[in-house]
Formats: C-alpha cells, sequence, structure tokens
C-alpha cells in the first residue's frame, strides 16, 4: 500500500502525454476517451494524498511530485484542448495570459523567497482545480467556454493571490497549508503542525 500514492501519481503523469497523442492524432474523435482520462486524472489526485496520509507516506518528497505533476497534468489537458478546438482557445487568450502570469508569479515568488518551487495545495486552489475540471469538460466536450471557463479564470486569479500571500507569510518553506490565514497563524505562532490541516 506504501507505493500505491506513487503509483497513481506516475499514473496521472504517464496520462498527460497520452493524452496530448490522441488530440493530436485523433482529433475530435478522442474527445470522450480524453474527457475520461481526465476524470479518471483527477481521481487518482484525490486518492493518492487520501492513501499516502493513511499509510504513512506522505512526505514533502511525496507533496512536491503530486504538484509538479498536477503541473504537467493540467499543461498537457490544456494543449490537447488547443488541439481540438484552436479558436476557442484563442478567442480566451486574455484569461488564459493571466492564468499564466499568475502561475509564473508563484513560482517566482517562491524560489526568490526559499529558493524552490511551491507546494502549498491550498483549499481555493482545489476549488480552482475543480473549477478547471468543469471549463475543460465545456470545452473539450461541448466545444464552448462561457460562463465555466469565466468562473476557472476567477477562480485561478483568486486562488493565485492566496498562494502568494501564503509564501510571503511564511517564515519559511513549508508544504500542504490550506490558506493565508493559516499562513498567518504560522507566521505568529499559533500554528506549527501542518500535519493537522490535511487529517
Amino acid at each position: 500500500m506504501k507505493k500505491v500514492p506513487y503509483i497513481l501519481i506516475a499514473t496521472r503523469f504517464i496520462l498527460a502525454p497520452f493524452m496530448l497523442l490522441l488530440a493530436y492524432l485523433r482529433g475530435e474523435e478522442s474527445s470522450s476517451l480524453i474527457l475520461s482520462l481526465m476524470y479518471f486524472g483527477l481521481l487518482t489526485d484525490i486518492f493518492d494524498g487520501i492513501i499516502a496520509r493513511k499509510v504513512g507516506v506522505s512526505s514533502e518528497k511525496l507533496r512536491r511530485l503530486d504538484s509538479q505533476t498536477d503541473l504537467v497534468f493540467w499543461l498537457s489537458l490544456g494543449v490537447s484542448a488547443y488541439l481540438l478546438n484552436p479558436e476557442l482557445i484563442k478567442a480566451e487568450w486574455r484569461g488564459i495570459a493571466l492564468l499564466f502570469t499568475m502561475e509564473a508569479l508563484c513560482y517566482l515568488t517562491s524560489w526568490l523567497r526559499f529558493g524552490k518551487e511551491t507546494c502549498i495545495h491550498a483549499w481555493l486552489s482545489k476549488l480552482w482545480g475543480l473549477s478547471l475540471l468543469l471549463a475543460f469538460t465545456f470545452l473539450i466536450g461541448f466545444q464552448e467556454t462561457g460562463w465555466a471557463f469565466d468562473l476557472a479564470v476567477v477562480l485561478g486569479f483568486i486562488s493565485h493571490v492566496d498562494v502568494i500571500l501564503i509564501i510571503v507569510l511564511l517564515p519559511k518553506w513549508q508544504y500542504d497549508v490550506p490558506s493565508s490565514y493559516h499562513a498567518w497563524r504560522i507566521r505568529k505562532g499559533k500554528q506549527r503542525r501542518k500535519s493537522i490541516f490535511f487529517n
């Protein structure tokens, strides 16, 4: 069981290039399969953390690996969506550019502050992930953006602001911090055990 979280993360990592190949080689015919793989990937993301905590293998190494795999997975989905619906993606370039800028700012802030990438797994980031799932469902499954895409952009901006605040407030690098409020409590010495946040 201790290897299961790593297997789930590896599975999600393998899904990323597979979805890209499907979109590139089969085009719109692959839409349903890509959506199925997206939802399967989400399940692996949910259960890798749950199982890791249950069997006692949740660690900095595992959480960092999980974060970087998430980045690869969602970027691959974004490129796949572009391959399937390039005109829709081009029409929403402003929102996409905003999200990429905010993501870059999170990494830059973390590297400047602590010398390593961010690995926060905040609550708002998880909510953003669900909105991305919804946005990609509409985009890939129904070839439309609309309110689902707008929601993902708004939540993405808010969640990235929260992550940047967490990074700025933390006295030292730490993974799994639920919100900027929790980071403030850690800074004030009112909360020292990060493990209780995700138990």
